[in-house]
């Protein structure tokens, strides 16, 4: 038996909040062995933290988990060390925002013993031209400072065996805000073996996205400077790349 830990930060997600533990709730359930739904409140304005607390009895492998706001990165960071932490086996990430499907799920945990790290790729996705250029900004991004060629780095779709994650975890600096991106790059930049399996990628199923082009251009700035950081940490823990 495995026990998994689905984890996922959540803010201002009281719209979709509901839903999105009603379809991924049922995972962790069929699996057992102490599974569980961990989902961050990352100090949303909103309901959700009320939401969230009001389905623990109707769901009881949600577990639900207030902290005050830092941002995406920083709060998957948080979850993936509260999952290791209990003692998860495999620890899954996947937003709140209902994008994903848990459908697509299984097709990674068959895999699960085969490979470090499997990571979606997100094909015909339907969340607008503008991420679909950041993803592809920071894709040339990353092989600019790490010369490292990565897909789709950023997804929020991937399932990783805890002592590899805690590897990963060592090299990311505290309250990276690509935090996932960083992990992504780390996997093959030490070369570890990963597989890329597409995933359908749905618009949001309520609420609104709390990232404007405003804010990407100023992440895109913070991202070159701890990139650089962090390309240092790699090298130290891996060597230069060949």
């Amino acid at each position: 038996m495995s026990k998994l830990y689905i984890v996922m930060p959540a803010y201002n997600e009281q719209d979709n909040i509901e839903a999105v533990v009603s379809q991924w709730h049922g995972v962790v359930e069929k699996i057992g062995d102490g599974s569980r739904l961990l989902i961050v409140n990352d100090g949303s304005r909103d309901d959700t933290s009320k939401v969230l607390h009001s389905l623990e009895g109707q769901y009881p492998c949600l577990a639900a988990v207030d902290k005050e706001n830092s941002g995406h990165g920083s709060t998957c960071l948080f979850a993936y060390n509260k999952a290791v932490e209990a003692g998860a086996d495999y620890v899954f990430q996947t937003d709140s925002d209902g994008q994903t499907s848990p459908d697509e799920f299984w097709g990674f945990w068959d895999k699960r013993d085969e490979y470090d790290v499997i990571i979606g790729t997100r094909l015909g996705r339907e969340d607008g031209f503008s991420r679909k250029v950041v993803t592809r900004v920071l894709r040339l991004v990353l092989l600019t400072i790490f010369g490292v060629w990565v897909k789709d780095a950023n997804t929020p779709f991937r399932l990783i065996g805890a002592e590899k994650l805690k590897s990963y975890l060592n090299t990311i600096p505290k309250d990276f805000f690509l935090s996932n991106a960083l992990m992504s790059a780390t996997a093959v930049y030490a070369g570890d073996k990963i597989l890329w399996l597409p995933i359908t990628f749905r618009p949001r199923q309520g609420g609104v996205n709390s990232i404007n082009l405003k804010r990407i251009i100023k992440i895109g700035f913070k991202a070159l400077s701890d990139f650089r950081i962090a390309k240092g940490v790699l090298k130290n823990e891996y060597g230069k790349r060949k």
